[in-house]
């Protein structure tokens, strides 16, 4: 698979490990799920709907990685989330509510991303701390992985 075939977007398999820690309340959640990895000018975007086993809804979920090594994450549920995570950095996020626009920001001491071409496939590490305000709110891990 050559990267000029990625711009008509390709189907992956995406594997998701997510450790989240909200004061003393430790939740961990995986998540095997099909998506599709697509290329746009420099970046690439990862797509999948992420299935909610209480109510069965999906919500779409875009990763986007820059070639400078940023990585953007939207959720577009009923709020829509938008993370942005530089490694080392605290960054603003936008976190739109139906009530309006929460100011939320992301601290990431840790951010790894590697892509490999044949065959296809990417790893990302992202430690983060999500703030509200001054307030933590919690302290998550993902790990993903995926291949075409």
């Amino acid at each position: 698979m050559q990267m000029d075939q990625l711009s008509a977007g390709v189907p992956v398999m995406i594997h998701l490990e997510t450790h989240i820690k909200q004061n003393d309340d430790v939740s961990d959640y995986q998540l095997d799920v099909d998506g599709q990895l697509v290329q746009m000018g420099a970046n690439l975007y990862l797509r999948y709907l992420e299935p909610d086993n209480e109510t069965g809804e999906q919500t779409p979920v875009t990763m986007k990685f820059t070639p400078e090594g940023e990585v953007h994450l939207t959720r577009n549920a009923e709020a829509e989330l938008r993370l942005h995570f530089i490694s080392g950095k605290r960054v603003t996020a936008r976190y739109n509510t139906p009530y309006g626009i929460m100011p939320i920001e992301t601290v990431t001491p840790y951010l790894e991303t590697s892509f490999k071409e044949k065959p296809f496939s990417g790893n990302v590490k992202i430690d983060y701390l999500l703030y509200a305000g001054e307030e933590l709110v919690g302290n998550y891990k993902i790990r993903l992985q995926f291949t075409a």
